[in-house]
């Protein structure tokens, strides 16, 4: 059982920190979850002050994620159509890989871009916008990305602090 808690809680782990560039998956409560399912196998003591400390932390950086882009579009004069193209941007980062990594920068730019545009911003106030836009998208997505990062090391830390008790049989 331990062996199946530890894949899942894995498998967890990889989709939070995937959950970090995808906007339909909340990167860090799901990160969370693996490091739940690590402490719940009988290998691994509970730590429950690690573990609330921890919900609490990815709690904060999912809330964060929806105030972070806003306040950059609106600090910038953005709207919510900014925002809105922002993201439709980065789906098609994601759907139509074709520039790489790059997309995932370019596309919700793009996005954002249209989105003034199609609101009746004219050109200069559509591109400040964007970028404030951009700039709030950007910030959230590296902020939940580092919380998913320093999860799946805490992990895998934990992982190999208790190998001894989780794969008795390697021993």
């Amino acid at each position: 059982m331990d062996i199946f808690l530890l894949v899942l809680g894995f498998l967890l782990m990889l989709i939070g920190v995937f959950g970090s560039f995808l906007p339909v998956l909340p990167g860090p409560p799901f990160s969370w979850l693996g490091l739940l399912l690590l402490v719940l196998t009988n290998a691994v003591p509970n730590d429950w002050w690690f573990l609330g400390i921890t919900l609490a932390i990815a709690l904060f950086v999912f809330a964060m994620d929806y105030v972070i882009p806003a306040v950059g579009t609106r600090k910038f004069g953005g709207s919510r159509a900014g925002m809105i193209g922002t993201t439709i941007g980065l789906v098609v980062a994601i759907i139509f890989p074709i520039l790489g990594i790059f997309g995932i920068v370019i596309w919700p730019f793009v996005g954002a871009l249209i989105g003034e545009l199609i609101n009746k911003a004219d050109q200069k106030t559509a591109l400040k916008a964007a970028f404030g836009s951009f700039i709030g998208f950007l910030t959230g997505t590296f902020l939940k990305f580092l919380v998913a990062i320093i999860y799946l090391g805490l992990f895998i830390s934990k992982t190999w602090d208790h190998r001894a008790a989780l794969f008795p049989f390697f021993e």
